[in-house]
């Protein structure tokens, strides 16, 4: 367990939760903190899903800027190089991950929920890539993952002008997946989470790597990802789970039943 990041498994359900007053900002520490949870939830077999949380107050507020500005060049650039690490280790956790976001997601904060499968907010979240403004550009993720998820001309306005979205308008743009009650956000990601904990856990882990996969090369080197995926569960026990109930309950009815 580490000082500012910590995973809390429970029931299946592993809560990656950013602990670092007042606004969860990431620091060294905190990425590198970040990367243990991320391979911890990863290699758990108790763990079926995996939620982010930064707390009822805020989600993450970005990167430690007074750590940053006193960085040289080749501090900076370590740092940004093991800072992009970390986010690709949470992206490839290879179970349904939801971002639980709370009051801001910011700069670097908004690129670690980026890296989540799913996103629920709460009412009254700003979200957004003020980096410009402080003369930079996003490092963590922000210009790649924000530009394939809400397409390059929404990702631009953000980036370019770094202004803040508040939880209609991130839902608007594809930004968010849900909008609930600011009191309601963790309840409404552990929802989530347990339903996809209940399901297939092979099966889960390769739909997730044939679609974020597939985003990353041409639709036939996708397609043949997606074979390769899909002709694999047959040696695994979801597949003869999931189609033994079919063929026992009919379609509509099926259920999985394998852990």
């Amino acid at each position: 367990m580490g000082e500012f990041v910590r995973l809390e498994v429970d029931s299946g359900i592993g809560t990656i939760r950013l602990e670092r007053p007042p606004v969860n900002a990431i620091n060294a520490q905190v990425t590198a903190e970040l990367a243990e949870a991320a391979k911890e939830a990863s290699e758990r077999s108790d763990v079926r899903a995996v939620i982010l949380y930064g707390g009822e107050k805020t989600f993450c507020g970005g990167a430690d800027v007074k750590e940053m500005a006193s960085r040289s060049y080749v501090e900076m650039r370590r740092f940004g190089t093991g800072l992009q690490t970390t986010m690709a280790e949470v992206a490839a956790i290879p179970k349904p991950t939801v971002a639980a976001i709370t009051g801001y997601a910011l700069g670097g904060g908004l690129e670690l929920a980026l890296t989540a499968d799913r996103r629920v907010a709460g009412d009254n979240v700003k979200v957004g890539q003020p980096e410009i403004l402080l003369g930079i550009i996003p490092g963590a993720g922000g210009t790649q993952r924000l530009a394939r998820l809400i397409g390059p001309a929404k990702a631009k306005d953000l980036i370019y002008t770094g202004r803040f979205a508040d939880a209609r308008e991130a839902l608007s743009l594809g930004l968010v997946d849900e909008v609930v009650g600011a009191d309601d956000v963790y309840a409404a990601a552990l929802a989530w989470a347990s339903k996809f904990a209940e399901g297939p856990a092979v099966a889960l882990a390769h739909a997730k790597a044939a679609i974020d996969g597939g985003l990353d090369i041409d639709l036939a080197g996708g397609l043949k990802l997606e074979t390769h995926l899909f002709t694999a569960l047959w040696a695994t026990e979801d597949q003869k789970n999931g189609m033994r109930s079919f063929v026992e309950n009919g379609p509509g009815k099926a259920t999985f039943e394998g852990k």
